[in-house]
């Protein structure tokens, strides 16, 4: 087992680079199954689920040729699926990553045919896939669940007009997948606005898709037979970019955060500067800096482009240790406060109420063992540690690998005191 050691009341002061989005390489990789052919995805991060997802591609008969990661850029893969051979997820690997059921609209739309495991993934609340099967139905797929399993068979999906409930990144990506090869004309209402979604529709684009509509909550794809290949760069994470500029937050320090993505993050640099981080920007560039304690304020997640759910847990830590009193609401999942018990135990004074948190700021955080309950979560532990006085100890970090790349190495080369160790599991 895993942890990280982190010595907190070191402030930060260096550059750190932003990886690949996994939230855009998870959708792209699946993308590649709608074309026969040897596709070239640079700027992927080196993530657990990245690895995954790979290794699913592979069952499926895609052949993957992945070469090292240079310094200072992502990895680059080159896959050729020229042959699907198998049309089945198996459950071992989509049991771990909710994103796998990704494949299913870009498979069936291919090929007719998809059988895949109904998908898992962190613990924070129902995440249903009623949106991409309710979206494949109306456009002609026939489905069944047959042993936790959906089965979906269509001679050749057909145009419709599906309208989601409420926004779905994943539900939208699956659904334009699938539609770019259907017959006709295909029209999403509500559909996510998300920067990962509108990335994959420029990719979509690039292999002769039809789309309209990117980056609006209507999108409309008409239908062609054949897609082709293409090379194709994933965008920068801006999670993990809002994740750091909240680190120098936690810490206190100077840090350059070199391909970021400021435009992708308008709603939360504005609220990082409301309670006193100095942030600047300047092309794919980010300063920031914390130079006195930081003012609460209160934040509701929603969907893009508001406060992204994603950085809820993080947030909440600065406000953690902030002058005031701030209160946090989550409209996104009903079960994204599962780090609070946790910042609890490092002194924090947080109150959950039904779907908002109650947070007192307290000056200073005492260093405690804590257990990661989610991806989120972790960086938000992780933060934790930066700002807490003492040794803090993170266990269960497996999370944190789903969707950082190699955190504790670009904290500590910005001076962070953190290092990864093994701890003999207990009897």
């Amino acid at each position: 087992m895993e942890q990280l050691v982190i010595e907190g009341g070191h402030s930060l002061k260096g550059v750190i680079r932003i990886s690949g989005a996994k939230n855009a390489a998870l959708p792209a990789l699946a993308a590649t199954l709608l074309a026969g052919g040897e596709f070239e995805i640079r700027n992927l991060p080196e993530l657990r689920d990245i690895r995954t997802f790979l290794s699913l591609l592979e069952g499926l008969g895609v052949t993957n040729s992945p070469e090292a990661q240079e310094p200072g850029k992502g990895r680059r893969v080159v896959l050729n699926t020229i042959s699907i051979s198998n049309h089945e997820a198996a459950y071992d690997l989509v049991r771990t990553m909710r994103a796998s059921v990704l494949i299913l609209g870009p498979l069936l739309a291919r090929t007719g045919a998809a059988r895949i495991s109904l998908p898992g993934g962190c613990a924070i609340g129902a995440r249903p896939i009623d949106f991409h099967l309710k979206g494949l139905e109306h456009m002609g797929a026939r489905l069944t669940l047959k042993a936790g399993y959906v089965e979906a068979k269509a001679s050749r999906l057909t145009g419709a007009e599906i309208y989601f409930d409420v926004p779905s990144v994943t539900g939208t990506e699956n659904l334009m997948m699938a539609a770019s090869l259907a017959r006709g004309k295909t029209t999403l209402k509500n559909a996510a606005r998300e920067p990962e979604v509108a990335a994959l529709g420029q990719m979509l684009q690039a292999m002769g898709a039809r789309i309209q509509g990117l980056g609006s909550s209507v999108i409309e794809i008409e239908g062609v037979k054949e897609l082709k290949p293409v090379s194709w760069d994933i965008i920068p994470d801006r999670i993990e970019t809002g994740t750091y500029l909240m680190a120098a937050g936690a810490a206190g320090g100077e840090l350059r955060l070199q391909n970021a993505c400021p435009e992708y993050l308008e709603a939360v640099i504005a609220k990082l500067r409301e309670i006193g981080l100095e942030i600047e920007s300047k092309g794919q560039e980010l300063w920031v800096r914390r130079k006195r304690r930081l003012k609460s304020a209160d934040v509701t997640t929603l969907p893009y482009p508001g406060f992204p759910t994603d950085l809820q847990a993080q947030f909440m830590l600065l406000m953690a240790i902030s002058e005031g009193l701030s209160v946090i609401t989550e409209t996104i999942f009903e079960n994204r406060f599962m780090h609070v018990p946790e910042l609890n135990r490092l002194g924090a004074d947080i109150r959950v109420d039904g779907r908002s948190a109650i947070v007192r700021g307290v000056k200073e955080l005492t260093a405690a063992p804590v257990m990661a309950t989610d991806l989120r979560a972790s960086a938000c532990l992780v933060l934790a540690g930066l700002a807490a006085k003492g040794k803090t100890t993170i266990s269960r970090i497996y999370h944190l690998d789903r969707g950082y790349e190699h955190m504790e190495k670009k904290l500590a080369g910005a001076g962070a005191r953190i290092q990864r160790i093994r701890a003999e599991m207990p009897y």
